[in-house]
Parts: structure tokens; C-alpha cells; sequence
């Protein structure tokens, strides 16, 4: 699995762990290009930002799940300091996904412009009063759709990691996005004008961030 770690507060602070996987086909650099790494800079957070990418080739079969844990999951814990995990588009599936499988393994979950899966289970999910009323049958290893809205009912417990919940109004996946907002608290969701794209996800960050730290040398309103 390919990683880059990306240092971005005072050397040998403690820093706070934010593990990001990609959407299908971008690639680590893009995450880079669009200035996540500076805004935590900006901030002067104790931070280290950590970009991992599955292989397409391991999705299938699933062995991406104890990859991520083995190789990048786990280090990063070790190292101490607050863990969490993020994702955009594919990234958020993704890290939901890893959430079902490795329910204590991080602090957080980080999810920007998230695809949801299949919206034929979504439409199952919301023809019930709640996702709570929703109960799925038994769950084969290869349903991961199910697995994430099982895994989403119990977000609110409050031994669960902490939620930030960002898309676009216009997102192509809003429907579904949609249904996992009304299953947080609504302090953790943030909605804004625009699509499924780079300049969404950018502002999306910074109001991530806002809620980890203040900014520092930083305009009012740069980057929102």
C-alpha cells in the first residue's frame, strides 16, 4: 500500500494522527496540490497528515482492510497521539468500511463528499423511520453496504469515534449523504454550495479543521 507521511507541526509535539484515503483514480498528490498539508500549517496544529492508498487490485478481495491496519493504522497509533481517519469520495466508503471491520482503532472519522454505496440498499435504509428501526439481515462478508449502514447506526453512541460530515448541496451522492447526516448529531455535518469535486472538498477541509484548531496568520475566510 503506498503512503506518504506528511509532518506539518512543531518538531516532536505530539502530534494529531489524520489518515486520508483517495477517491477512485486521484492520486496521493492531489490531496497535496490542493493545500490540505498548508492549512494544517497554517493552523499551527501538532498534526501529521498521512495519505494511503489501497490498490485497486486489493478492493475485491478485501485484503486492503488488514493492510491498512498493518501498515498504516497501526504505526501511526503506535506513535501516539490522537488517530483519525478520513476520506474523500471512495476514501470515505472506504473509511467507513475500515470502521465496521476495526470498531477501537482510531479517535475520528474525517468524511468529505463520501460515496455510500449502492442506493438500492440506501432507498432499503430510508423506507424506515429511522436508521435505528432499520435492522439488516444476517451479514455476508462480502456486503459492504450493509456493513457501513450498520455500522453508521451506532454512531451516536457515545463510546463511538467523533464524526465530521462534509458535502456539497449538489454532490451527485447527496441523497445518500443526505441519510447519514440525519443519523449524526447535526453539529457534526457541514453542507455547502457546490458539487462532487476538489474545490468543495478544499473549503470542506478547512471547516474540518476549524473544529481541531483556530487558524493562525490566516485571513478571515481564506480557503472557505
Amino acid at each position: 500500500m503506498r503512503a506518504q507521511i506528511i509532518p506539518c507541526g512543531p518538531p516532536g509535539a505530539l502530534a494529531t494522527r489524520i489518515v486520508l484515503l483517495p477517491g477512485a483514480y486521484h492520486e496521493l498528490e492531489e490531496f497535496v496540490r490542493a493545500g490540505f498539508d498548508q492549512a494544517l500549517r497554517d493552523r499551527g496544529l501538532a498534526a501529521e497528515l498521512i495519505l494511503a492508498d489501497p490498490e485497486l487490485a486489493h478492493l475485491s478481495d478485501r485484503s486492503w482492510l488488514a493492510r491498512l491496519q498493518a501498515e498504516v493504522i497501526a504505526p501511526a497509533r503506535e506513535r501516539g497521539g490522537a488517530l483519525w481517519l478520513g476520506g474523500i469520495s471512495l476514501g470515505g466508503f472506504m473509511a467507513l468500511r475500515f470502521a465496521a471491520e476495526a470498531r477501537a482503532a482510531f479517535d475520528g472519522l474525517c468524511l468529505l463528499g463520501p460515496y455510500l454505496g449502492s442506493r438500492i440498499v440506501a432507498t432499503e435504509v430510508a423506507a424506515h423511520d429511522s436508521l435505528a428501526s432499520w435492522q439488516p439481515a444476517a451479514l455476508a462478508d462480502d456486503d459492504d453496504d450493509r456493513r457501513i449502514w450498520d455500522y453508521v447506526r451506532g454512531l451516536r453512541a457515545a463510546a463511538g469515534p467523533r464524526v465530521f460530515l462534509g458535502f456539497g448541496s449538489e454532490d451527485r451522492f447527496a441523497d445518500t449523504q443526505q441519510l447519514l447526516a440525519r443519523a449524526l448529531p447535526a453539529s457534526t455535518t457541514r453542507v455547502i454550495p457546490g458539487g462532487h469535486d476538489w474545490p468543495v472538498w478544499r473549503r470542506l477541509w478547512h471547516n474540518f479543521l476549524d473544529l481541531l484548531g483556530p487558524r493562525s496568520g490566516v485571513p478571515d475566510g481564506a480557503g472557505l
